[in-house]
């Protein structure tokens, strides 16, 4: 499941909100990067009024089409409880495209341990953008780009135990 919809129903909560201030919310509390385009906002709106998650609280007249002010149901407000109760399931990288690389590199004779030298080099670059990102930003990025940080620094980890395998797997690899 999307985490935008519960997320909508959530900034909801506090208040009746039309789309654009939900994405202006969104955007400045959850969009690191990339912010929602509108006709994201609107398709979940959409969405959501269809499952009776939201409502129409108020329709107002503008120099344009109607503005809708959306509002939260309970039953959205439940929908929201019962999402924040689940934990999220971790997501292991038992097939990952860099593992099936080494693995062809191998299988066809090409230089493995440059590919992992690569990568490598590419997590570190990766590294050093999001810690300088977390020296410059607040409380919510430092936890965010902490959190990349650690999966890069277990994905690094990986590089080097592969790296120092690679005899090990080519020989496996090859014998299949």
């Amino acid at each position: 499941m999307s985490a935008l919809g519960p997320t909508f129903l959530g900034l909801l909560e506090s208040r009746p909100q039309h789309g654009y201030d939900l994405k202006r919310a969104y955007d400045e509390h959850f969009a690191t990067k990339r912010p929602l385009a509108y006709g994201q906002v609107y398709a979940t709106l959409s969405r959501l009024l269809k499952n009776g998650l939201v409502e129409v609280a108020a329709t107002e007249a503008g120099g344009g089409p109607e503005r809708k002010r959306y509002a939260v149901t309970d039953a959205g407000v439940t929908d929201v409880e019962q999402w924040l109760g689940r934990p999220e399931s971790p997501e292991p990288y038992l097939q990952s495209a860099l593992y099936t690389k080494v693995v062809l590199a191998l299988l066809t004779g090409r230089p493995a341990d440059e590919i992992l030298d690569v990568q490598r080099a590419e997590h570190l670059r990766q590294m050093r953008e999001l810690t300088r990102r977390k020296a410059d930003g607040d409380l919510g990025d430092q936890l965010i780009c902490d959190h990349a940080l650690f999966h890069l620094e277990a994905d690094l980890r990986w590089l080097e135990l592969t790296a120092a395998r690679l005899n090990e797997l080519s020989g496996e690899v090859r014998g299949r």
